[in-house]
């Protein structure tokens, strides 16, 4: 394997701890190993589970989307003609963005059967490209298209419990004063329970998502009986007509049209969870009939009744059908709103893994699934962002004005990352020109519709996404910058070797654990300790952790040990960036391979780097270095982060200018 970049996390320093490696394409074997195995027997299963964890988010979408068209800021009259055309452009974005680009050409770009904008940029190995090389462009182009996913993210929450509670003014006017107010509650509490994981609720998710389903798609047919035309709109040329009979008011339309297919990037993000198969069964199977059934009702019931239009979906219902159906749809949203917050966990393990945002406390919360953890400061950021749009937007109308601008722009990012990977399928390259080129002409359409959207909202996204990429941007200079200062810190092995020879040090007893970025390099604590105080302990081990640029890694490639001269061994773990490491774990793995640590008695040693900004350097400008030295200092203890017991902890300090 070729190493390709320093990446932090918690080896000898704060900042250059964990290298990130690129693996070649592995061997069947190999690749086997690291890609989650399904029996057939489970699809059934992990299909209904997949319906409450990957569609939550698009099968919301109906509560609001349609009736934005109508009665939203760019609203157009609710003719006959207006509501077939907009209905085909819903119908055939569903069938071109979701059923073909996600579910047939996206998700076969998956990294060892994980998905996700970082996901796919790893497969790329973009870590040490050269900057303004077009491998460099599309890290950059990747990185940014995942600071925007947080961005939306703190709006699908907002949006969806808002438009659910909002069915409430639908019953009776006597509510209106309290849809915030409940909202806010219903968030809150949903992220205060947070910490507990979704281990216990997760089981109910698919059969509540499965019954929201049936109940909309029901829904849908009892609204087509009220006007049967709206079946014309499966055909396409309704779409056409309606963008030539519209013009510039038809593409600001299609930016509210947008809004049923945000959930796209949900489906490859979650792929890793519940595999390619199960998903597209829970698509074409339920999802996306139920949906199509459903928006065509709320077209009818429109055609049928365009006066006194408040909200299609909720006067679909009968009248006594109306409460358990508000309820049925708070409930869905907040499952909805849960799959968005567990995926920004994993997109910050992801981050944090492959070298992009600094150490954060990192919470299993599942002693059986991997994939469940909890990050106490995104978790705590989402919820006074996603309040705030709440209490500054005020209703699902207002906040629809801010929501699509980011997620367009990642749309079109996966588009051109995906077809760089789709080069190494074997496919025929014209065909996949072609399938980019249609792909990326629906993807810059709903972007440049969702533009009309800046001005009454969508800068937010756009701000928290430019801010979340500055962060990134900063951290990853500033850690190459201190890897540069720290070089000539570090010596071979074999002249420290050769050192302690000539000064024959004592030899305490137990172990001593020296965490190093470099398996082949002295790490400056080791040769500090040598040099002052003249003792090395009786047994000694140069830990290093490589994070791959693979999700997961095979528990019989985990680990590598080596004996070394004077007492000394060379420990290599290997880590994937969907995985969180533990090192007393690995060092327990190493009396498989020969290794004896008693643990309760071993010693670690590490760094801690002071990064000190300075204009008399050449680097990055002042303030980001500033922003950077911030960033270390709040960065997670390694201690914390590798789950290494403080009490056992020797730490140098060093001070790095930049």
């Amino acid at each position: 394997m070729k190493a390709v970049s320093p990446v932090q996390a918690a080896s000898e320093s704060a900042i250059p701890s964990v290298r990130t490696i690129a693996s070649p394409e592995p061997p069947r074997r190999r690749r086997a190993a690291q890609t989650h195995v399904r029996p057939p027997e489970r699809l059934p299963l992990l299909t209904l589970t997949a319906l409450g964890v990957v569609y939550g988010d698009i099968g919301t979408s109906p509560l609001y989307a349609m009736g934005l068209c109508f009665r939203g800021p760019n609203a157009i009259q609710p003719t006959e003609a207006n509501v077939l055309g907009v209905l085909s452009l819903i119908v055939w974005s569903l069938l071109v963005v979701i059923s073909t680009k996600y579910l047939l050409f996206v998700m076969r770009a998956d990294n060892r059967g994980e998905g996700g904008i970082l996901a796919l940029v790893a497969q790329l190995n973009p870590w040490r490209a050269r900057p303004g090389s077009g491998t460099h462009v599309l890290l950059l182009m990747g990185l940014f298209g995942a600071a925007l996913l947080y961005g939306d993210g703190t709006i699908t929450p907002a949006i969806s419990v808002l438009s659910a509670v909002e069915g409430l003014k639908i019953a009776t006017p006597m509510f209106e004063p309290y849809v915030v107010p409940i909202t806010v509650t219903i968030l809150v509490g949903l992220f205060v329970v947070q910490h507990r994981g979704t281990a216990g609720i997760g089981m109910v998710f698919g059969p509540i998502i499965l019954v929201w389903f049936l109940a909309i798609a029901g829904l849908g047919v009892h609204g087509i009986w009220r006007a049967p035309q709206v079946l014309a709109a499966l055909s396409p040329h309704h779409a056409v007509g309606f963008f030539l009979d519209n013009g510039i008011a038809g593409l600001a339309i299609f930016g509210t049209v947008f809004l049923v297919v945000t959930g796209g990037e949900a489906l490859y993000a979650d792929m890793g969870h519940f595999g390619r198969r199960p998903i597209q069964i829970a698509w074409f199977g339920l999802v996306l009939p139920a949906l199509v059934l459903n928006y065509m009702g709320q077209g009818a019931y429109i055609i049928a009744s365009p006066d006194g239009l408040r909200s299609p979906f909720y006067q679909l219902a009968p009248a006594g059908l109306l409460y358990p159906l508000v309820g049925l749809a708070t409930v869905a949203t907040v499952i909805a709103s849960q799959a968005v917050i567990s995926g920004a966990f994993s997109l910050t393990r992801q981050a944090v893994q492959l070298g992009q945002l600094p150490r954060m406390m990192i919470v299993q919360t599942s002693s059986e699934e991997a994939g469940q953890i909890y990050v106490p400061t995104v978790n705590w950021l989402l919820m006074i962002a996603t309040i705030a749009l709440v209490l500054l937007f005020g209703s699902s109308e207002a906040l629809a004005s801010a929501y699509g601008v980011a997620i367009t722009t990642t749309m079109v990012i996966t588009t051109v990352i995906a077809y760089f990977v789709a080069g190494r399928w074997g496919w025929p390259p014209a065909l996949i020109v072609a399938l980019t080129a249609g792909f990326l002409l629906v993807d810059l359409a709903f972007f440049a519709a969702n533009l009309f959207k800046i001005a009454d909202g969508g800068w937010y996204p756009l701000l928290a996404g430019i801010a979340v990429f500055t962060l990134m941007t900063t951290w990853r200079g500033g850690r190459a910058q201190v890897v540069r200062r720290l070089a000539g810190a570090r010596r071979p092995l074999d002249e420290f070797f050769e050192e302690m020879r000539r000064l024959r040090p004592k030899r305490a007893p137990g172990t001593a654990v020296f965490m190093t970025s470099d398996p082949d390099q002295a790490a400056p604590i080791l040769t500090h300790h040598l040099e002052r105080n003249r003792v090395i302990h009786k047994q000694a081990v140069l830990f290093t952790l490589l994070v791959e640029d693979v999700p997961r890694v095979a528990p019989s490639e985990r680990l590598t040990v080596e004996k070394l001269r004077l007492g000394f061994h060379r420990v290599v773990a290997r880590y994937g960036f969907m995985e969180t490491p533990n090192v007393p774990a690995v060092l327990r793995q190493c009396r498989d391979e020969g290794l004896s640590i008693d643990l309760k008695k071993a010693t670690y040693y590490l760094s801690h780097v002071t990064v000190i900004p300075t204009a008399r350097r050449i680097g990055m400008a002042l303030w980001r270095e500033h922003l950077f030295a911030t960033m270390t200092r709040n960065a997670a203890r390694a201690t914390t982060y590798f789950r290494i017991p403080p009490g056992q902890v020797v730490e140098l300090g060093l001070q790095v200018e930049i």
